[in-house]
């Protein structure tokens, strides 16, 4: 379909020029949520560590049984909601990796089916007489992958919006087990 190698070398280069900044903006996105990561898990170590030495500190001032088991019913609530915390955090930096791997890799497949399109448009104009059939198969079959595409796209952001609904409404109900669990312990 290339008329003279100068052009095939140029769509392969694009080509490779595509993959490469494709890989290198998800990398890119990769280190910016593992660093994320990376900063909210020693923020929260750091802060579990001054937790549990305050923690300790009044139960070992406890002066009997009554007065510890209250004290260590009293970290319930708050050690559940800085879980559920980090939980939804967690879900966050994920969900925004999701979302970004998912824009950078929809913008790349644009901008490809538009350089296709256009070789696919080229070649057909330097097209030897009596190919006609050939390129119209071509560009049959790639409206076609591009609809398969479109619909796996489709299915994989449903797929992502469920994973966040199922998640929110599990941190909701575990939220409500331990504001139940806090209050029978306060009894």
């Amino acid at each position: 379909m290339f008329t003279n190698p100068e052009q095939f070398t140029a769509a392969t280069k694009a080509n490779f020029e595509a993959q490469i900044a494709l890989i290198t903006a998800l990398t890119n996105k990769a280190f910016e949520s593992v660093e994320k990561l990376v900063d909210l898990n020693l923020t929260a170590a750091k802060a579990s560590l001054e937790e549990s030495n305050s923690t300790a500190k009044q139960l070992l001032s406890a002066k009997d049984a009554q007065e510890f088991s209250s004290q260590v019913a009293a970290q319930a609530q708050p050690s559940a909601e800085k879980a559920l915390a980090y939980g939804r955090n967690v879900a966050s930096i994920a969900s925004g990796f999701g979302a970004e791997l998912t824009k950078a890799a929809e913008e790349q497949v644009a901008e490809a089916n538009r350089k296709v399109l256009s070789l696919i448009e080229e070649a057909s104009k330097n097209a030897p007489a009596g190919s006609e059939q050939v390129i119209a198969m071509v560009k049959q079959a790639f409206g076609t992958a591009n609809a398969s595409y479109e619909q796996l796209a489709k299915s994989t952001k449903q797929a992502v919006e469920t994973l966040e609904g199922n998640l929110n409404q599990a941190v909701t109900q575990f939220s409500q087990a331990a504001g139940k669990t806090t209050a029978k312990s306060k009894k």
